[in-house]
């Protein structure tokens, strides 16, 4: 009998062997050991003391839309916490939104009460958490435009942080710094606005996405940070890449700092063709093009 995973099973949701591919909107990556659910903080508390005690490795990741995982197993822990951290509370024009909240839900419920902040994120595909874990944004707004503070739990503590505290920056937080940090919620200050309104803005964003992403095709969404005074993809598109392929790895047609998988790309094809345009962009242009996507289960 596996002893940890029936201890575990005492505390929250578990699954055994459950691929990466099923947890990622990139669909690339090897087997977890455990993808376990915490039911609430007192269970997340007993999972992580039991993990702890047993000297098993643990990652936390949210819809899985900014990551680039192994085609190794991990033999380790992926805690998720959107299936049962998913409350939301209104006090005034303050939302508070536990971390396995949907960002596009949080997006969509505050345009209907009439709250203004969170447009840029209604095509976000991720969770409150991971949102601000990469400090998430779209049309030059990011999540610390909106956010207060952050609900923490650290060496074993729990403490909100202020947003002054999460030393964010471009697509970064001081959680990617302590990935041993655990944000459990955010509060958010969002600003009265006609709902009608936040509608159409989000309506025309939409439109846009629809028309300029590849939406039909697994990907974690733009791969490269933007350099300073200029676009990743106009620099992609300037090497010749557009289309350009490696195994089932491919830069899209549509939009060039979107890498898809057409339907068996492996880790190393992603990794290669991500390898080969940073080489082929420093040589043409001087600009070191650094990813957003963060790498997982390589070591």
């Amino acid at each position: 009998m596996d002893t940890l995973k029936e201890t575990l099973k005492e505390l929250a949701e578990v699954e055994c062997g459950r691929s990466l591919r099923e947890l990622t909107t990139l669909r690339i990556g090897g087997h977890a050991r455990f993808v376990v659910y915490p039911h609430n903080i007192v269970s997340l508390d007993g999972v992580m003391r039991v993990l702890a005690r047993n000297g098993v490795r643990y990652k936390m990741i949210g819809k899985g839309s900014d990551l680039l995982c192994s085609d190794r197993d991990y033999d380790g822990a992926v805690i998720k916490l959107d299936r049962f951290f998913d409350d939301t509370y209104y006090d005034g024009n303050v939302l508070t939104a536990q971390a396995g909240c949907s960002i596009i839900a949080c997006s969509v419920e505050a345009m209907k009460r009439g709250l203004s902040g969170l447009e840029f994120a209604s095509g976000i595909p991720g969770t409150v958490g991971g949102a601000v874990f990469m400090n998430a944004g779209a049309y030059r707004s990011s999540i610390c435009d909106v956010l207060q503070e952050v609900l923490v739990m650290r060496d074993g503590h729990f403490e909100w942080l202020s947003a002054a505290q999460c030393a964010f920056s471009y697509r970064s937080s001081i959680f990617q710094k302590h990935p041993d940090w655990i944000i459990l919620a955010a509060r958010f200050a969002l600003t009265p606005r006609d709902k009608d309104e936040i509608a159409a803005l989000m309506d025309n964003r939409r439109t846009r996405r629809v028309q300029s992403q590849p939406l039909n095709k697994p990907s974690c969404g733009s791969v490269f940070r933007n350099p300073e005074n200029g676009n990743a993809w106009a620099l992609i598109d300037g090497i010749g890449y557009r289309g350009h392929a490696c195994g089932g790895a491919q830069v899209s047609e549509k939009h060039c700092n979107f890498i898809i998988n057409n339907g068996n790309a492996s880790a190393e094809d992603y990794l290669q063709l991500v390898t080969e345009i940073q080489q082929k962009v420093k040589e043409k242009y001087g600009v070191d093009l650094q990813t957003e996507v963060e790498k997982f289960n390589w070591e």
